[in-house]
């Protein structure tokens, strides 16, 4: 292991969106316990320093591979793509609309069970959503194009966020 291993050379796993979680789970815990800190414990306070900062690249190379969205966008950006969310809110004329029609509805949605049909209609094009950035990915090479999914990706993930908090609130 380099610290300067992307964090799928770090994992051992191929650079592809598809991927499986439990894989993903089972080289993380390996190698957690191949640089927990207090496997270093008799060898002084500098190599449980060290220990530790591999401890931190290893969580954090596992936030990012077991979280299909955060791993689009880490390939994107391997591949030289950056996704760049906060710079380019371009999106298609169709998804916009789409996405217009979801917050009217969102706004308009009065109980439960219309709050529960719009996270399902949001959790099937976010579905749909992920199947077509990982085809971009893993079997067309179009790390741009997926880019752009993923920031799509993100607006849905958002939105069903914002149906969370509505459902919370009628709860409560």
């Amino acid at each position: 292991m380099r610290l300067t291993d992307n964090d799928f050379q770090l994992f051992g796993l191929p650079e592809t969106q598809a991927q499986s979680r439990a894989d993903i789970d089972a080289r993380w815990k390996a190698l957690q316990a191949e640089v927990h800190p207090d496997r270093f414990a008799a060898e002084g306070a500098a190599a449980q320093r060290v220990a530790m900062q591999w401890a931190m690249r290893v969580n954090e190379a596992y936030q990012r591979l077991k979280d299909p969205l955060k791993r689009a966008a880490y390939l994107c950006g391997l591949r030289g793509a950056p996704v760049q969310a906060e710079n380019n809110t371009a999106m298609p004329a169709a998804f916009l609309m789409q996405q217009m029609e979801w917050r009217e509805a969102l706004d308009d949605a009065g109980d439960e069970s219309a709050l529960e049909a719009l996270d399902d209609d949001a959790a099937q094009a976010e579905a749909a959503a992920l199947a077509q950035a990982q085809r971009l990915l893993d079997d067309n090479h179009d790390a741009p194009a997926a880019a752009a999914q993923v920031r799509a990706l993100m607006f849905i993930q958002r939105f069903r966020t914002d149906i969370d908090q509505r459902l919370a609130a009628l709860d409560a």
